[in-house]
């Protein structure tokens, strides 16, 4: 109430406009709030437009603490306070303005003047008619902004000086924020969901990697079946190319192009699968008559004769020392190549013939696919499949076990279905599906990266490589004249060979090369002609 008495007072004589503000001792206020922004501050010229015969008032301080923009210099930046955009009526020069402070001060009449200068120079507020106008719609929301004026430097006061309509940073010239050319945008999420990250502006997708279109290298495989239940082509880990052709098997290798003979089962039996042990030098081969026989390469010796299948042997998967195999017969064969006997379990769940099986990476899960259009999924013990998959409307030949995600499983189904399903058999769901148009003969995944490639047969007899998962086609190769139903991936997961009943094995560059690994490939790099596997 002292406070407010003499703030009274002084305001109620006529010479208290020009009377010294006074003190902080006289206001009772402590000696600290000398130092308080905004509080206690000097009073500052009168603006440019003023009379030169003005003389700026003292400012009287109350017990309210009321911000004093007097001292700002919005000409600086040659802008004008962001209230006289949105109010006209500030946009005149008033010398001065009242403000009333409350209603028991405006009962008395008691009011507290001082000027409020709203632009330094008033030339610069011709423009802002145009300002207030609103912005080309399409160019509201487009392209990136750039900051195109800074704070000079220097002092205020020059900095106030220098600024005027001319000046080349004026805000309603110019504006601070310009936007540049358009930035095409590019969504990063499909049928615009923008996953949160809306306006975002993404870089161009990369360029799709070339794939070549043709075949470096074609071999003569006489006697090579037409048989879509048949396994007849299989790549070691030491680089050998094992071919079931008629009763006889033979060896390619790649790194020397020789061809050696390494059994002849007789006039009486076939070769009717091949498969490689995932270590070492031992091949398995089933043949027609329902037996199984375990060679070493090294010295092209046969190990031993394992037989339990009372039909053909047309697939076959090696885990570890662990061979299962599948037959005519509806039954897989669980053997252990250390024990004497000639298999160790017996699974059964198909009712008709086995034509696909396949290992999972870590060895856990054997899958297996029959011309019942099954796919079943079985662990280590299990006599039984543990899960059952029945989407399929053809038979199921074609399975690959992804490496790089732990469950995923491939499966592609024959003529009637033309489908690659895609199996979380961690989860038991069934994630995607994809109609490629024709008999789907083989499946296998790169090593390298997340792709994958498929062979076909009626009716285009194409080779697909695909992009998982988007299952974006890569690349789409045309060479073989009849169903492609043989396929191997090479050692280092860059090359891949597909046989078919044109009786032609294809060498086909599809994959990169892996990581801190050389891009050029020993495989097949010095001979690139047609050469006769026998």
């Amino acid at each position: 109430m002292e406070d407010r008495q003499r703030a009274a007072a002084s305001s109620s004589s006529p010479s208290s406009l020009a009377s010294p503000a006074p003190s902080s001792s006289q206001l009772n206020l402590p000696s600290s709030s000398m130092s308080r922004g905004g509080l206690l501050q000097e009073s500052s010229p009168a603006p440019s437009f003023l009379p030169s015969s003005y003389s700026t008032p003292r400012i009287i301080y109350s017990d309210r603490f009321i911000p004093s923009r007097t001292g700002s210099n919005f000409a600086l930046f040659d802008l004008c306070p962001l209230r006289a955009l949105h109010r006209p009526h500030l946009l005149r020069p008033p010398t001065t303005r009242l403000l009333q402070r409350g209603r028991g001060e405006a009962a008395e009449g008691r009011t507290f003047l001082g000027p409020i200068p709203l632009c330094s120079d008033p030339s610069s507020l011709a423009p802002i008619t145009a300002a207030l106008s609103p912005p080309t719609p399409d160019r509201a929301m487009a392209g990136r902004v750039s900051v195109l004026a800074s704070p000079p430097s220097g002092s205020a006061g020059d900095s106030s000086s220098s600024a005027s309509s001319s000046s080349p940073m004026s805000p309603f010239g110019r504006n601070i924020f310009r936007f540049k050319t358009e930035v095409r945008r590019v969504s990063l999420f499909p049928d615009g969901q923008d996953g949160g990250l809306s306006g975002a502006i993404a870089s161009p997708p990369k360029a799709p990697r070339k794939v070549p279109r043709s075949p470096y290298k074609v071999l003569d495989a006489p006697a090579l079946q037409d048989d879509f239940y048949l396994n007849l082509v299989d790549w070691s880990p030491n680089n050998m190319l094992a071919v079931g052709l008629g009763n006889c098997v033979y060896l390619w290798n790649a790194y020397s192009s020789k061809v050696t003979t390494l059994c002849d089962l007789g006039i009486d039996d076939s070769v009717c699968s091949v498969a490689w042990a995932q270590r070492g030098t031992h091949l398995a081969v089933g043949t027609s008559l329902g037996k199984v026989q375990i060679w070493d390469v090294s010295p092209c010796r046969r190990i031993r004769i394992m037989e339990g299948h009372r039909l053909r042997v047309g697939a076959l998967a090696w885990s570890s020392s662990t061979l299962s195999s599948g037959s005519r017969d509806k039954i897989i064969l669980q053997r252990d190549i250390r024990a004497q006997e000639d298999f160790v379990s017996k699974l059964t769940g198909h009712k008709s013939e086995v034509c696909g099986l396949k290992w999972s990476y870590d060895n856990r899960e054997l899958a297996s696919g029959g011309n019942d259009n099954r796919l079943f999924v079985w662990n280590q013990h299990s006599t039984q499949p543990v899960l059952k998959y029945c989407e399929h409307t053809a038979a199921v030949k074609a399975i690959a076990w992804s490496p790089h995600l732990h469950g995923l499983l491939a499966s592609g189904g024959g003529t009637a279905d033309r489908c690659i399903r895609f199996w979380n058999t961690t989860t038991n769901t069934h994630l995607s599906c994809v109609d490629t148009g024709s008999q789907v003969c083989n499946l296998v995944w790169s090593k390298n990266v997340n792709e994958l490639v498929s062979t076909h047969g009626y009716s285009q007899n194409q080779i697909i490589v695909w992009r998982y998962p988007s299952m974006s086609k890569l690349a789409t190769l045309i060479g073989h004249t009849m169903r492609v139903l043989y396929l191997a991936i090479s050692p280092d997961g860059q090359t891949i060979v597909t046989g078919a009943g044109d009786e032609t094995l294809r060498f086909w560059n599809v994959f990169p090369s892996p990581k801190f690994q050389s891009n050029e490939s020993d495989i097949g790099s010095t001979s690139l002609g047609r050469t006769q596997i026998r």
